[in-house]
């Protein structure tokens, strides 16, 4: 059976892991493909900026922003992950980027 899945991006704080993955698994149980973050910087994969010079750092966080809006791009639609209403200015701008490109914006909590 090949099937038509909408394809949605979340979005949000990366502090949030346990509402990412929530999320992941009940949009999955609805029938669509899901794209998320690549790693949880802030909520349990902290080892990766260890030893890193403010340089490196600061590419790293720009690749990774840019991997996202490429990972938007590719999506039909973005899910926020916006626990207690919170958007950082990452979340703002991809909700900005996918707003421009016509992408469709749902979230976890009405805003």
């Amino acid at each position: 059976m090949v099937g038509s899945y909408p394809v949605v991006t979340l979005c949000g704080s990366t502090r949030f892991k346990k509402e990412f993955m929530e999320a992941q698994k009940r949009l999955t149980l609805e029938g669509k493909i899901v794209i998320s973050v690549g790693l949880f910087g802030h909520s349990g994969d902290e080892e990766v900026w260890e030893g890193m010079d403010e340089g490196t750092l600061t590419r790293t966080k720009e690749m990774l922003d840019d991997m996202h809006k490429r990972k938007i791009d590719m999506a039909d639609e973005i899910f926020v992950i916006n626990v207690g209403g919170y958007i950082g200015d990452s979340t703002a701008s991809e909700i900005a980027y996918a707003t421009k490109t016509g992408k469709k914006v749902n979230y976890l909590e009405k805003p």
